[in-house]
């Protein structure tokens, strides 16, 4: 078998066998195939594509690249999220004790972010005392006894992806549907889960920034878990303006602990429910989704949700009490609040600005290295269809560096849009895609 031929075979648009596929993901794995290949490779790929069998047979031989986690001593149907990332993305710190304390085992796998704020991980570090280092041992004994446990990544999970992203991401084959779906869907198999909830996210502040292209990569990457047999659904929706209020690590966990008590903002509170509710059907804790987010309003109101969060919190060697006290968390050196300078009502937010202003302000890394500072960031006053008067608050930043205060003002100028005239409120969530199809809403 040779690497040239299996690059004309692709070029032509042939169909790769499996046997093919893990030729060419061991040979670039091991170092048997240099990088020129492996790039013509994927431009191949990116103007070709690949058909639903190659993609996932692609996605298995990544995955079995290096570790995988075996999660068959946990009880129970272990049920993985992911969403594609976005703005104010919170939904691991509330789905994750929110499912758990319905029973849905929650044995999650994170790392750090590389952008706008940090990962879950970094989140979590806000904690006083929180580790995410856990032994596998400790790891399934959390989730055995209190349903839920989260750990950072190895360094040997998928190591395939990682070699293939970094080539990606400089040789311009980033944008291409089947090598976004296995690569996402990759890790998720390494990591265990018999069933994968997928949060799509689509706009201005997303990696897929039109409708139909997020649906176009929700569907593949059902059609990979399904092809895999792992039951997956993905949910398709909106990141034309952060999710929720508070981007920042800190202030993040804040409004996590608020939304798990019952007053969190409504499109964090809506998403969450919609995604704990396919994730509670699939560990068959409730027949229908309606009946699980029933269910799940009932354990914020009763107060177990957030009775789950201390549980975990202690688990892991963090203090409980901060979700009581919040005021424990890192808090910045000043806040300054940047307001409207019309009347209106607000019909635009840049998502993907507002988290470059959050990251200039210390809550993202620039660059794998960066340092993070987990106090700083922005909290939005105001969502797209509210209306506001000149002089009202549009955003709060928090800040410990004056230094940059005057570029993120200008960029903050730039990422609002005020109409004279009423603005409806844009959908959240716009379509299912199950291995029966895609239901869209809008």
């Amino acid at each position: 078998m040779r690497m040239y031929d299996l690059i004309r075979k692709k070029r032509d648009g042939g169909e790769l066998s499996k046997p093919e596929i893990e030729f060419i993901v061991n040979g670039y794995t091991n170092g048997s195939l240099p990088d020129y290949q492996m790039s013509a490779f994927t431009m191949a790929v990116f103007f070709r594509g690949m058909t639903a069998r190659e993609t996932a047979d692609l996605t298995r031989a990544m995955a079995n690249s290096g570790d995988t986690v075996d999660l068959s001593a946990i009880k129970g149907i272990k049920v993985d999220k992911h969403s594609t990332g976005g703005v104010g993305d919170t939904t691991t710190l509330v789905l994750a004790p929110l499912v758990a304390s319905i029973g849905v085992p929650v044995a999650k796998m994170s790392g750090h972010g590389l952008g706008h704020t940090g990962g879950t991980i970094d989140k979590l570090q806000s904690i006083p005392g929180f580790s995410v280092e856990l032994s596998e041992r400790q790891f399934v004994q959390n989730v055995n006894q209190i349903g839920l446990a989260l750990t950072g990544q190895t360094g040997d999970v998928a190591p395939a992806d990682k070699k293939l992203y970094a080539l990606r991401d400089v040789t311009a084959t980033v944008d291409s549907i089947p090598l976004i779906a296995s690569s996402v869907m990759s890790k998720k198999l390494a990591a265990g889960a018999d069933a994968i909830v997928l949060d799509v996210k689509t706009g201005e502040g997303a990696f897929m920034k039109t409708l139909d292209e997020s649906f176009v990569l929700a569907k593949a990457m059902v059609e990979i878990g399904t092809e895999l047999g792992r039951q997956t659904i993905a949910v398709v929706s909106d990141m034309n303006q952060p999710l929720g209020l508070a981007v920042g690590n800190a202030l993040e966990v804040k409004e996590a602990i608020d939304t798990l008590q019952g007053h969190g903002p409504a499109d964090l509170t809506e998403l969450c429910l919609e995604l704990g509710a396919h994730m509670t059907v699939l560990a068959r804790k409730a027949s229908d989704p309606e009946t699980a987010k029933q269910r799940l309003r009932d354990q914020i109101c009763s107060g177990a949700a957030v009775a789950k969060l201390k549980q975990f919190i202690a688990a892991q060697g963090g203090d409980a009490s901060v979700v009581d006290r919040p005021e424990m968390l890192p808090q910045a050196a000043k806040t300054v609040v940047f307001k409207s300078e019309t009347d209106g009502f607000i019909s635009y937010i840049n998502a993907e600005t507002i988290g470059t202003c959050a990251m200039l302000l210390g809550a993202g890394r620039e660059q794998k290295d960066s340092a993070i500072d987990l106090a700083v960031g922005i909290v939005l006053q105001k969502k797209i269809g509210d209306q506001v008067a000149t002089g009202d608050p549009l955003a709060v930043l928090h800040l410990n560096d004056d230094a940059r205060l005057p570029g993120v003002i200008s960029l903050l100028r730039e990422s609002f849009e005020i109409s004279p005239v009423p603005v409806p409120k844009p959908p959240l969530i716009y379509g299912v895609v199950t291995r029966e199809g895609i239901e869209r809403f809008y």
